[in-house]
């Protein structure tokens, strides 16, 4: 790669790699792994940068292949054979100041994955739904009706929450 190139890609990088973090984050709930697809995610674009940058903004092209990273995660099947004993060695610490409520969060997580790579993009990272169907491979329509599915899972998530806490409170 070309001195140029290597350089627009470090600023590039550079620029992006916090806001690729947090949709990373709001897809996974794992500070960890959302540092990992974010770290996977630019390898992969590094390797074709010069031919993407040639061809006109790369903010999509770099969202599809973070959520392909991520969905290629989720697939892998040592996820499913990982022993799950219930002890955790240490207590996972978000990092301060990341403007994600742990209610959020936990509502995400109850989203199934598609619905949750739409409601992420569309409304967390306010794309449009022209860009979103870009970055997903798939049609508008899908979109539009993902994102509703989605929105009612995370409303009756949010709902389950709340009557939870005021159950709680009153009793």
């Amino acid at each position: 790669m070309r001195s140029g190139d290597d350089a627009s890609f470090r600023e590039f990088a550079r620029d992006k790699a916090l806001p690729l973090r947090r949709t990373a984050y709001l897809l996974c709930g794992d500070w960890h792994l959302a540092e990992d697809l974010v770290q996977t995610a630019l390898i992969r674009l590094y390797r074709v940068w010069p031919k993407v940058r040639r061809k006109g903004p790369v903010d999509n092209y770099t969202r599809q292949i973070l959520m392909r990273c991520w969905l290629d995660e989720r697939r892998r099947p040592w996820r499913s054979r990982e022993n799950r004993d219930g002890v955790f060695p240490e207590e996972p610490v978000a990092p301060a100041n990341t403007g994600i409520s742990d209610s959020l969060l936990r509502a995400l997580a109850e989203v199934p994955p598609k619905q949750r790579a739409v409601v992420v993009l569309r409304y967390c990272a306010d794309l449009p739904v022209a860009e979103v169907a870009v970055a997903l491979r798939c049609s508008e329509g899908t979109v539009r009706s993902q994102a509703a599915r989605g929105l009612d899972v995370l409303r009756a998530a949010l709902q389950r929450q709340h009557d939870e806490a005021v159950s709680g409170r009153s009793v």
